[in-house]
């Protein structure tokens, strides 16, 4: 009785793409990270205290008092048109020259994501990813059954060579790539930036293979001069996915796209099927907030307070770590990618790090192919930077008790079965 109360009974109902419908490695941990004896360096959520949050209380409040008939309507599937002329400024900081027309309004850059691959995506289409990605992307991906490929990065962001090497390989099989999806500034969840130079090479790559890119920049603002976009030096082949998430508060869940104008049509139409249209609500109220708050400026506190938090961590990975760990150094973003040392897996010793306090996400959960297994993504946005400081000690600890497992048990503690250690990325 017990067994059959566990059983999905509508398992033979599901559609065959409700296979890859999985949790991520990070919903898995909400229920433990949200205690509060945890130190959690696992979650990417932005540090929305740091709004004034009475101000924008006061602002809101207002809309809806005075525009109320409006703030609750429904609105249009592509976005409030207004919202969509304030977004264009916000991409010019990137060097991006966009029309309004060309912007469609979404709930958060998931959906945004989402939509992108419900229009190009058929079962078994072939997609570019970095190795590690973001975990939200290749759930998507595998929700429409596409076939994840993966591309190595390293401190310079995705590899130009990798990506060329793989793209004639896949030529030569007769496999056609629809797309290459990429975030190359402060990378989820590496935190690595694509360089200047490679962002034109693989411009070139995909032009020569006739490949779009889908350029997905929620960090991008989040630390010094913007990084210029890929989307700036070629409108036509780059999708370019933006959000408000990280640069005003995630809870409003406003995101967009910028497409060419036939891809447009076809997101309009394809976020009409599934939201009808995003929430009028959140969407003047960030309409609101950029029009009459002083954004740029508030963005400018984010970074601070980012930077700050990243340091405390950098600096606790280095004075607390034991030896044979890697990781990155970003320069600005939300997160630090680990490498463990050999032997060690990620994944195995979640428990016992939860077991000292301390949360991560093991680095499996940003591949597609199961890899990652001596990584882990380090996240430093959210907790204070005494808090980041503990959390480091903790798990500095579970590693030091977990060499010394291999060590004595000749990798018992924790390693991989059969003694075999996944490929990890090519990041230092």
């Amino acid at each position: 009785m017990e067994q059959h109360a566990r059983t999905d009974a509508y398992t033979d109902r599901y559609a065959a793409r409700a296979a890859g419908m999985v949790p991520s490695e990070i919903r898995a941990l909400f229920a433990v990270v949200s205690r509060p004896e945890i130190v959690s360096l696992a979650g990417g959520a932005p540090y929305v205290s740091a709004l004034p949050l009475d101000i924008v209380g006061d602002m809101i409040g207002d809309l809806v008092a005075g525009r109320g008939a409006e703030v609750l309507q429904y609105g249009s599937a592509q976005g409030d048109a207004e919202l969509r002329e304030r977004i264009c400024e916000v991409m010019a900081l990137e060097g991006i020259r966009a029309s309004a027309e060309d912007v469609v309004v979404t709930v958060g850059a998931q959906q945004a994501l989402d939509l992108i691959t419900k229009i190009f995506i058929d079962p078994g289409d072939v997609i570019l990813a970095e190795a590690p990605s973001y975990v939200g992307a290749l759930g998507t991906f595998a929700s429409y059954q596409a076939d994840v490929v993966h591309v190595p990065l390293d401190e310079g962001g995705l590899i130009p060579a990798a990506l060329r090497e793989t793209l004639d390989r896949l030529a030569r099989e007769g496999r056609r790539v629809k797309f290459l999806y990429t975030v190359p500034t402060f990378q989820n969840p590496a935190g690595v930036t694509l360089t200047a130079a490679r962002r034109s090479q693989i411009l070139e790559i995909c032009a020569e293979h006739d490949v779009l890119i889908i350029e997905d920049n929620p960090y991008g603002l989040l630390d010094g001069d913007p990084m210029r976009a890929m989307r700036a030096d070629d409108p036509e082949r780059v999708i370019y996915l933006g959000s408000f998430s990280k640069t005003i508060a995630s809870g409003l869940r406003v995101g967009w796209v910028l497409a060419p104008h036939a891809v447009r049509a076809k997101l309009v139409l394809a976020a009409e099927s599934a939201t009808l249209c995003p929430s009028n609500f959140s969407q003047l109220a960030v309409r609101e907030y950029l029009n009459t708050q002083p954004w740029r400026e508030q963005i400018k506190n984010f970074r601070e307070l980012y930077r700050e938090r990243r340091d405390a961590m950098l600096d606790a990975l280095e004075t607390q770590m034991p030896g044979g760990c890697t990781w990155t150094r970003p320069a600005g973003g939300f997160f630090v990618w680990l490498t463990l040392p050999e032997g060690l897996d990620s994944k195995a010793m979640a428990p016992r790090a939860i077991a000292e306090r301390v949360a991560y996400v093991p680095g499996t959960g940003f591949y597609a192919d199961g890899s990652g297994r001596r990584q882990m993504r380090l996240s430093y946005c959210f907790p204070e930077p005494h808090r980041i400081r503990e959390g480091v000690r903790r798990l500095a600890g579970v590693v030091e008790q977990e060499i010394r497992l291999r060590d004595t048990f000749g990798g018992a503690g924790s390693s991989i079965p059969n003694g075999v250690e996944a490929p990890g990325p090519h990041v230092v």
